[in-house]
C-alpha cells in the first residue's frame, strides 16, 4: 500500500550567537494505512504547529509519534502531544505502560517497514515508506550536516563522513551502507532531503 511523506520541518543544526548552538531534526508526517504518523518532533515549537497548520492538521489529529532515537532535540516538542502513543523502533510507549511489540519488520497496524541503523545512537532506527516516488527512507541522523555543509552526491563521501555524535562509527557506515542499498529517496535527521548515489 502507497503512502505520503511531508516533510514538516526541513531539519537544520548550526552554531547561533554568543556561543549558543542551535539545533531542530526534520519532523515528518506519514499519511499510512488510514493514519496519521509523526516523525520526531524536534525542538521548533513555531515551526512544527505551523507546518501542521498548513496541512489542516491539529495536535490532536494525530494517531500515534515516532522516534528514531533518544537524543533531546529530536523529541522535546512531544509535550505538544498529550496522550499520544510514542513507538520506537520496539516499543509502544501509552502513558505509563510499555508493550514491546513483535515488529515482523513493520510498525504494528502499518505497512511502514522498520530498519534498524545503529550507529549515531544504539537504538537508532529508521523508516521506510512506499510512495508513488519511490522508496523513502526517513534515514534521521544516520546522515546529518550543520548548515551549509551538506555533502549527498558522493558514495563514499556519504558511508565515510565523519559524526561528531556517533556511538558508533563502524556500526554507523554499516547503517549507512544499508540506507543507501535499498532507498531511492532519502530524508535526512538535518539537512534536505536526496537522492542516493549508487556506487560505480
Amino acid at each position: 500500500m502507497q503512502s505520503t511523506v511531508h516533510i514538516l520541518v526541513e531539519g537544520y543544526a548550526h552554531p547561533g550567537k554568543d556561543g549558543v548552538y542551535e539545533a531542530s531534526p526534520t519532523s515528518s508526517i506519514i499519511f499510512s494505512d488510514s493514519k496519521t504518523i509523526l516523525v520526531d518532533p524536534g525542538t521548533n515549537k513555531d515551526m512544527l504547529l505551523s507546518a501542521l497548520k498548513n496541512l489542516k492538521l491539529e495536535t490532536t489529529d494525530i494517531d500515534f509519534i515516532f522516534l528514531s532515537h533518544y537524543h533531546p532535540d529530536h523529541f522535546l516538542n512531544l509535550s505538544l502531544f498529550p496522550g499520544i502513543d510514542l513507538y520506537d523502533g520496539t516499543m509502544r510507549w501509552s502513558n505509563d505502560k510499555e508493550y514491546f511489540y513483535d515488529t515482523s519488520g513493520f510498525i504494528p497496524g502499518t505497512s511502514i517497514k522498520l530498519l534498524p541503523t545503529p550507529g549515531h545512537a544504539p537504538e537508532h532506527t529508521s523508516l521506510l515508506v512506499e510512495t508513488k516516488e519511490g522508496l523513502v527512507c526517513i534515514a534521521q541522523d544516520v546522515f546529518w550536516w550543520e548548515g551549509g555543509k551538506q555533502q549527498s552526491d558522493n558514495y563514499e563521501g556519504l558511508i565515510n563522513y565523519i559524526d561528531p555524535f556517533a556511538s558508533d562509527m563502524n556500526a554507523l557506515k554499516e547503517s549507512r551502507k544499508k540506507v543507501l542499498e535499498v532507498a531511492d529517496i532519502i530524508i535526512p535527521g538535518h539537512g534536505r532531503k536526496f537522492t542516493p548515489p549508487r556506487l560505480p
